[in-house]
This record gives structure tokens, C-alpha cells and sequence, in this order.
């Protein structure tokens, strides 16, 4: 496949004056003439494994086969039955596919494909990825900011919105969150043509829709394509209103061409090879008739001996059949004197480059609206924020009212690294859910960023400042202060605050395990109860420290593995020191305890050989700190490998038997 490195300018025709005026800009994606994507001879392979981990087999198979064709500014779509060949086939074309499987050209106006592609058209994926917490014009709003160039001024971004959101009949809803899915759906389309890319495309705009939602779509994409975009579209059995809309039609089945042409040329081709058209029927669902062999659209020559056929070796043969006649038709003979001279003109310093993600925007500025949709994220669900503030304040209630019970004189000192230890249990319990953080916007994010809208470093610096720090930082906070202020806390501001921040590192630390793990492509297989035993595990062998010196002597190698181990030795370094538990008015009290009590926390300190100095406390901190980073940066690798599969797409299985 051709390419090119440098970013290609994506031409446009020129608009009808009677639409609405819309901005013009210095961006090198406005341009004044037309898009026509041209694509010669592509094929396509998939390499399959099958069998056991250690004996795996790999295999090559060949999801497209000798596709070609053109797609010019209008409606074009492409149909076929549920196979996966049609998604393919706009995958393909749309560079959302590896192009490592992909053989053949694919032209931009008679020049190669750009490299970025992704970035310089538009997609609209057949699963939403609107963010539904926010209203449509957020999203919209949030697209813009981050596609359109930076030259632009507010006025022009916000005039340009309003006449998107005009145009797909949203200005009246702009201000709803997007919960339908006709109105996500719709959604998702502004957000690709507020960038005013000449090229769009669309999986299956129309799935899950209802008739008048689907007519209503359609028109306005069909209104689109008359101002000179390229609209190329998948859909599956369209009816009549939506079909006589299309331009150009393009059939596939089993990863080959059954038609390409015209879309009111095709009813005319099939009926000129002899099938059978009953004029009441919808010719789209004619098509498809024809194309999986059923029984309401035969050959006149076709042979009563046929029935007793297996069905899957029947259409592959009708399959077969359909695509050697179109191979033979007059159609491919003009459509091929049409593509010859656009595949000529570029041959010569033909090269191939990887594809390319390129931003108009600077990494502050999309680490900037990051954390202003995660905050704005996390405001769309009061409900489970009142919740769970509610649950953790009753918690802590709870335990503090139980210490402030129990608290004995005698055991003063072991009563506060119990509960520090407890405290140490909160943050490592909680820490467990974060895992989630990076899985629920998986798609989201391939997406966004394979088409341009951020960096991923920007992405992961954004999702953890605007989304991780309110969601941990903040109840571990309310819940360390009411525990603390209902069994007495270190009244020294220092002491407090020092606490606090120990707790925020180990609050960091602990989110940082599951996140490490649930950040890949194969989060799905690592269970999350393997977070959950090393926690407990870990939390065990902290708990039985407490009671047994020997037992932590004899595990000390331990220690190193422990992240509770560092934020509960530092908790514990924090609290103790200086501490008195001893003093001149409470000696009637402590005369009564039968066993040896321990009056400064030092002593506690030292049977359980804690190093008193400064170093004790903050080594404690720089271990977490480090271990922290550490799994975060796994966590970012795990994204950056995670985007360069950003291609591969669950497409269903299809067989050419």
C-alpha cells in the first residue's frame, strides 16, 4: 500500500451558497475541491492462532479479496450481509485496520493516502463513545476545542458548534446528556462534523434506530454530501426511503465485490443477469436475497438439484458465482477505465510508512480539557458521589466511636497502631477498585486518539489527575479526619499534615496496582482476585506483626514485597514519635495495669526495631513513591502498546466454506 509521510491536504468542493455560512480558516484541512477516495486491488489478511497456549497454530486468512473501487463526494454505501466484510471493508478504507494485513492503494483525489488519515476524516464508530455524563453540546464542544486549530477564536469554534448542532436538529437539546440512543447517535455525528473533514465515515449509523430516526439521520448526511463531503457508510437491510437516498452502492459478501456502482443502477444489473424482482419488494432486501442464496430470487437457469446442497457450501458457490459476473460486467469495465488513470498517475516513488497520529493541539491544552470532562464526568453521578461520601463517613463513625470506646490506658500505645493499621486496611481495600479507571473508557479512548483529539501521554497525566485524585484522595481524606478527630490526633499542624500526605501517597500507591494491571489489552484475563490475596496476604502478616516481634523477624524479606508495609510503618513513625501516653495525671490509672506498659511511642518503636531518626519515616515515603511511579509507568506502556492495536476490531468470523 502507498502512502505518504508528510500530511496531505484532503481537498473539498466548494459549498452552495444557500447553505449556512461556516468558517473559514488557515487550517490545511479546509480546502475548496472535491474528496474522491479511490481504492485498487485491496486485499486483506488476518493471521488467526487456535489451539492451546503451547501449541498454538497460526494461520493467514483472507478477509478481502481483489476490492476495488471508487467513493465520490455524495452517499456512498456499502452492504452486505452480517459477515463482517462490510465493517472490514470501511475499516480498511477508513485506515482503522493493521495495515501490516493490507495489500493494494488507496488514493486521496488520485495522491496516496495520507498517513493520517485518522486524524483528517471523520468516523463515527457503530458503538457510541459520547460521553453520556455530559450534554451534547459538552461533546461537541469538547471535540472541537481539541480538533479544530488553535488560530481559530472562540466565537468562531462557538459559531461553528451552533451550526453543527443546527444542522442535526440538536439546538433545541443541546443542553441534555445524550442517554437515547438516537440522540448519542447524532451526537457522535457532530462531534466528526464540527471538524468539517471532507471524508466521513460511518459503521453502521443506523443500527439500533427506529424508522424515523434512521430517515432523519440519513437526510441530513444525504444534505452533507450535497455540499461536496464524501459520506461512506456501512449499513445492512435499509429500507426503500433510506435507499433511493444513496449515490453509490457497493455490495459485499464473504470479503468480495458483488456490485459497485451507481445505487439505482444495481436493481437494473441483477434483473438484467436473470434474477426474478417482484416490484413490491425492497430492492435492498432483493439484494441481500440474491446475495444469500434464498429461494426468492433464483437464476431462471438455476437447477431444482441445488436444494439438496449443504447451505453453507450453496453460498459460498452463489457467492463465487455473484462475484465472477460482476468481474465479467460491463459495470467493472467502466469502473476499472476510471481507476487506471487515478493508479497511473502515482507509481512512480511509490513508498509505504506506518500510519501516523498527529494533534493540532499542544499537550498543556489537552491535559487541560481532560481534567475539565473527568471533573464534569464525576459531577454526572451525584447520586453515587452522595453515596459513597455517605458510606465512608458512617464507616468512619463506626470505628471511631468503637475506639473511642475501647481506648484502655494500659494499652494506649498498641490501641493507636491498631488503628493506623486499620487505617492502612482502608486505603489498601479501596485501592482495589481502581482498576476500572483505564477499562470503562477503552474504547472511548482508541478512538478519540486514533483520531486526533490527544496525546496519550496527555491522556493518562488527565485521567489521573481529573479522575483517580477526586475519586481516592478525597474519601480516604474525610475518612482519616473524623476517624482521627473522634480518637485524638496529633495536634501539631505538622504531624497532621504530614499524615495526611502519607496517606495520599499510600492512597497513590496502592490505586497504582490494579490500575498497572487493568490498563492492557488483556486486562479482561489477569483476575482481580489475584490484587485481592496479595492485599489480604500483605495485610495478614502487617496484622500479625503487631502481636508476634519473632513473626516479623522471621518475614522481614517480606517487607520489601509489602506496599501496606511502608504506609503502615510510616503511619506508625508518624504518630508515635514524641509521643507520651504516660503523663503525670493519668499515674493512677496506669498503676492499675497488671502488665508492662509502654508510655512513649519510642519504645513501641523499638521492640519492633523502627528507626527513629528522620530517614525512618521518609525512607518509608520514597519507597512508596517509587514503587508507585513504577507501576504507572507499566501502566502507560501498557496504553502506548494498547494504541498501536488501536486497528484491531472484533469483526465476526465468516467462512469461505
Amino acid at each position: 500500500m502507498s502512502s505518504n509521510i508528510d500530511p496531505v491536504t484532503i481537498p473539498m468542493i466548494e459549498r452552495n451558497p444557500s447553505d449556512p455560512p461556516e468558517m473559514d480558516t488557515s487550517d490545511q484541512n479546509t480546502l475548496t475541491e472535491e474528496a474522491v477516495l479511490s481504492f485498487h486491488n485491496i486485499n486483506y489478511q488476518e493471521i488467526v492462532q487456535s489451539g492451546f497456549a503451547f501449541c498454538k497454530k497460526t494461520c493467514m486468512i483472507e478477509r478481502l479479496s481483489n476490492i476495488s473501487g471508487i467513493m465520490k463526494p455524495g452517499l456512498n454505501a456499502i452492504m452486505g450481509p452480517q459477515d463482517g466484510s462490510r465493517s472490514l471493508l470501511l475499516d480498511v478504507l477508513a485506515a482503522r485496520k493493521d495495515p501490516r494485513g493490507l495489500s493494494g492503494d488507496i488514493l486521496i483525489s488520485g495522491k496516496p493516502r495520507p498517513a493520517n488519515l485518522t486524524c483528517t476524516s471523520g468516523y463515527v464508530p457503530q458503538n457510541d463513545v459520547v460521553m453520556h455524563t455530559l450534554t451534547v453540546r459538552e461533546n461537541v464542544e469538547f471535540s472541537a476545542a481539541l480538533r479544530l486549530p488553535m488560530t481559530m477564536t472562540r466565537d468562531e469554534k462557538r459559531r461553528r458548534i451552533n451550526e453543527v448542532l443546527e444542522l442535526l436538529h440538536l439546538d433545541k437539546e443541546s443542553n441534555v446528556k445524550p442517554r437515547s440512543k438516537e440522540l448519542s447517535k447524532r451526537t457522535s455525528i457532530a462531534m466528526e462534523l464540527v471538524t468539517e473533514h471532507p471524508i466521513l465515515f460511518l459503521d453502521d449509523p443506523t443500527t439500533g434506530l427506529d424508522l424515523s430516526t434512521t430517515t432523519d439521520v440519513i437526510s441530513v448526511l444525504k444534505m452533507m454530501s450535497r455540499r461536496g463531503r464524501t459520506i461512506i457508510f456501512s449499513i445492512n437491510q435499509p429500507p426503500y426511503p433510506i435507499f433511493r437516498l444513496f449515490d453509490s452502492l457497493t455490495l459485499v459478501a464473504s470479503g468480495k465485490v458483488m456490485f459497485h456502482g451507481p445505487a439505482q443502477e444495481a436493481l437494473e444489473y441483477f434483473k438484467s443477469a436473470g434474477y426474478n424482482y417482484d416490484s413490491h419488494n425492497n430492492p435492498a432486501d432483493f439484494f441481500l436475497d440474491i446475495i444469500n442464496g434464498s429461494f426468492s430470487a433464483l437464476l431462471d437457469t438455476e437447477e431444482d438439484g441445488h436444494d439438496d446442497k449443504d447451505l453453507s457450501e450453496r453460498q459460498h458457490q452463489v457467492t463465487e458465482n455473484l462475484a465472477n459476473m460482476y468481474a465479467q460486467s460491463s459495470e467493472y469495465s467502466k469502473m476499472r477505465t476510471e481507476l487506471d488513470p487515478l493508479l497511473g498517475k502515482q507509481n512512480a516513488g511509490r513508498r509505504s510508512v506506518s500510519e501516523a497520529i498527529t494533534c493540532v493541539t499542544p499537550f498543556w491544552y489537552q491535559l487541560g480539557w481532560i481534567i475539565h470532562r473527568s471533573l464534569k464526568n464525576i459531577k454526572g453521578f451525584p447520586r453515587i458521589i452522595i453515596i459513597k461520601a455517605t458510606i465512608t463517613a458512617i464507616v468512619a463513625l463506626v470505628l471511631g466511636t468503637v475506639f473511642h470506646v475501647l481506648q484502655n490506658d494500659c494499652t494506649a500505645v498498641q490501641g493507636r497502631a491498631a488503628l493506623l493499621f486499620l487505617l492502612t486496611s482502608f486505603e489498601c481495600i479501596t485501592g482495589m477498585t481502581t482498576g476500572e479507571l483505564f477499562v470503562i473508557d477503552r474504547d472511548r479512548f482508541l478512538h478519540e486518539h486514533t483520531s486526533g483529539y490527544y496525546r496519550v501521554s496527555s491522556y493518562f497525566l488527565g485521567k489521573l489527575l481529573g479522575d483517580l485524585v477526586p475519586r481516592r484522595l478525597l474519601p480516604s481524606i474525610i475518612f482519616t479526619v473524623i476517624v482521627f478527630s473522634m480518637t485524638g490526633v496529633i495536634t501539631d499542624v505538622k504531624g497532621f499534615f504530614t499524615m495526611i500526605f502519607t496517606i495520599m501517597m499510600l492512597a497513590c500507591c496502592t490505586s497504582s496496582v490494579p490500575l498497572s494491571l487493568g490498563a492492557g489489552e488483556n486486562a479482561a484475563a489477569v483476575p482481580t482476585e489475584l490484587i485481592t490475596i496479595y492485599f489480604m496476604f500483605m495485610l495478614l502478616i502487617s496484622g500479625l506483626s503487631l502481636y508476634s516481634v519473632n513473626l516479623m523477624r522471621d518475614l522481614s524479606w517480606i517487607k520489601y514485597l509489602s506496599i501496606p508495609h511502608y504506609g503502615f510503618i510510616a503511619l506508625q513513625h508518624n504518630e508515635l514519635v514524641g509521643q507520651n501516653f504516660c503523663p503525670e495525671h493519668k499515674a493512677a490509672e496506669v498503676s492499675r495495669c497488671h502488665n508492662f506498659v509502654m508510655c512513649t511511642g519510642e519504645e513501641f518503636l523499638t521492640i519492633w526495631d523502627i528507626d527513629l531518626s528522620p530517614w525512618g519515616f521518609w525512607k518509608n515515603l520514597v519507597t512508596l513513591t517509587c514503587i508507585m511511579i513504577i507501576l504507572l509507568l507499566i501502566t502507560y506502556v501498557q496504553l502506548l502498546f494498547l494504541k498501536k492495536k488501536r486497528y484491531f476490531k472484533i469483526t465476526p468470523p465468516f467462512s469461505f466454506n
